[in-house]
């Protein structure tokens, strides 16, 4: 198979996961489990599987103290303050807010690409960029309109996005010198040190025993889709795509958010959404479109 079509296959399933969480973390939280205590469980179990891996599979070691600060901001900005912002933001607004707002991280990728990586912002790739970025919010507009989500939670979800932007930019060198799965457990394990503290209360608090069928395959969604398989495909991408082809397929999530919802009989899709999402498919086209060779 192709390696762009694999990378976007990957980025498609990453957007897939993370726009269906919107709503399933939802019914978790905060009726069974607090969302400081969600996100340990998400991050012990995340700091298991891959530091399983790292040490009997890959067997790689980090090689330079600055490598070690670089994977320490990765783990303060991609799992630390990445996950209590967006946990606590999703628990006090709606599941449209917060996809509506993550649409924010790409734009924070190609600043923050051009500045630390010197990635050039080149035009087409800025017109895809706001394409996608208005296909998106005209996408949900109606609905967010009507959302009751709290000003707080919002803002968290700003604060979520912007530290995910970092995060892709930052992890990036890392991804072109190491294995994922040494990167990814490293990230974990620094960023486990940040949201323990905060969640240890929250996690041991709930009686688990009384949890139905349902909120069990919702956290095993959590953990094993969200944080396992999305994590590992997301790095893998990020070792052939540019941060801000990663970034711009934030944009895919409203789109799946709103489609799992008309599944359920909660929205109707109509043409006009679909000349909005036909608008975020050209967005992310432009962005990963190659650069034209110098004649």
């Amino acid at each position: 198979m192709n390696r762009q079509v694999q990378v976007h296959g990957a980025l498609f399933a990453v957007a897939l996961i993370y726009g269906a969480n919107y709503s399933i973390a939802k019914e978790i939280m905060p009726d069974y489990v607090l969302p400081f205590g969600l996100i340990v469980l998400r991050v012990v179990s995340a700091v298991l599987v891959f530091g399983g891996l790292s040490l009997f599979v890959v067997k790689e070691k980090i090689q330079s103290k600055n490598d070690w600060v670089r994977i320490i901001l990765c783990g303060l900005f991609g799992i630390t303050l990445n996950q209590l912002s967006f946990f606590s933001g999703l628990n006090l607004t709606s599941p449209i807010n917060a996809s509506l707002i993550q649409t924010v991280s790409p734009v924070v990728v190609v600043l923050l690409s051009s500045f630390l990586l010197k990635e050039r912002i080149q035009v087409f790739r800025m017109v895809g960029i706001l394409l996608a970025g208005l296909g998106a919010m005209m996408l949900i507009s109606s609905k967010a309109g009507n959302a009751q989500g709290s000003i707080l939670g919002d803002i968290l979800m700003l604060v979520n996005a912007a530290c995910f932007g970092a995060f892709l930019v930052l992890v990036k060198p890392l991804m072109q010198r190491y294995n994922p799965i040494t990167v990814v457990s490293r990230v974990f394990l620094v960023g486990s040190v940040g949201v323990i503290p905060f969640g240890l209360g929250q996690v041991i608090k709930p009686d688990y025993a009384s949890f139905p069928a349902s909120i069990w395959g919702a956290i095993a969604f959590v953990i094993i889709c969200m944080t396992i398989l999305a994590y590992l495909l997301n790095v893998w991408a990020m070792k052939y795509a540019s941060p801000s082809l990663v970034g711009v397929y934030i944009y895919l999530q409203p789109v799946f958010a709103i489609l799992i919802a008309v599944s359920l009989g909660k929205d109707a899709f109509t043409f006009q959404k679909a000349l909005y999402a036909a608008m975020i498919f050209g967005g992310v086209y432009l962005v990963s479109k190659p650069r034209k060779p110098a004649l």
